[in-house]
């Protein structure tokens, strides 16, 4: 009997043992981020030492910083990771969110075809927008509601042309991400805004290239923001925080600083201390 027993429990040990993974797994968030995050690399090279530093898994969903921050508002992401300031310091304004933190930035560039046809090659990105609508030639805009999309949208409006009404006539909205724009653009030979990041880590070039870059308004500045639980009861606030924090210390600024293409940086930390 007592052999009988001590089997038993030999066994129950064994099953207990066994089943360890199904409900040792690591804690995860979700978050909400940008196309350009994700396709430019970034995520795969910024979260293994984050989970390795706190144990927490970073379940990322990139969409525009539209979407992202809806999911925020509607309670499926614990953190959103986005870049367009304004419509940010909205969704923490209204409540959604707990507060925003700067993160880093990078720049947007007009891409275009190396020939040029618009002859808008140069440093003005609203004058060369503006060439752009005068010549009629092929734009695809992301239309996705993304903070390239809206940045794009303010370039428009500067240069006097509003897209809500009177589109240019080779304007043509993709509803897409930041690397099919790409590749719609390097497929039909037409021009493109972009943030600088996926261009570089993007393939699919063709005879694509950089022709306005360096004026300040094309300045891309990334945010992160936990979303606030006072809205969503089972956001997952302690640990959302701990992204947030990780991503604006010292390790995780390093670790944004030291993510390279080709020997060239793609983003910019610059969190407050």
């Amino acid at each position: 009997m007592a052999l009988n027993r001590l089997r038993r429990a030999a066994l129950a040990l064994l099953l207990a043992a066994g089943s360890a993974p199904l409900w040792a797994q690591s804690p995860f968030i979700v978050v909400a981020s940008t196309t350009s995050t994700e396709q430019s690399g970034l995520f795969g090279h910024l979260l293994p030492p984050f989970k390795a530093a706190t144990g927490v898994e970073a379940r990322v969903v990139a969409l525009g910083t539209g979407q992202a921050l809806d999911m925020g508002r509607r309670g499926d992401a614990d953190v959103v990771f986005v870049h367009d300031q304004a419509a940010e310091e909205k969704f923490v304004a209204e409540g959604w969110g707990l507060k925003r933190q700067p993160v880093m930035y990078n720049d947007f560039v007009l891409i275009g075809p190396a020939a040029d046809p618009a002859r808008l090659r140069g440093k003005d990105i609203v004058a060369a927008l503006g060439k752009l609508a005068a010549a009629g030639t092929a734009f695809v805009s992301r239309g996705d509601k993304s903070g390239t999309h809206a940045a794009e949208l303010r370039y428009w409006k500067a240069a006097g042309v509003d897209i809500a009404t009177a589109k240019p006539a080779g304007y043509k909205e993709c509803g897409c991400g930041m690397g099919p724009a790409l590749n719609i653009a390097a497929s039909t030979g037409a021009y493109v805004l972009a943030d600088r990041g996926t261009w570089l880590s993007f393939k699919n070039r063709n005879d694509l290239t950089v022709l306005v870059e360096g004026d300040t308004r094309l300045f891309n500045q990334y945010g992160v923001i936990v979303v606030n639980p006072a809205k969503h009861p089972h956001v997952k606030q302690a640990l959302a925080q701990q992204f947030a924090d990780w991503v604006v210390s010292p390790a995780g600024q390093a670790a944004i600083a030291a993510y390279k293409i080709g020997g060239e940086q793609l983003f910019f930390p610059n969190a407050k201390p």
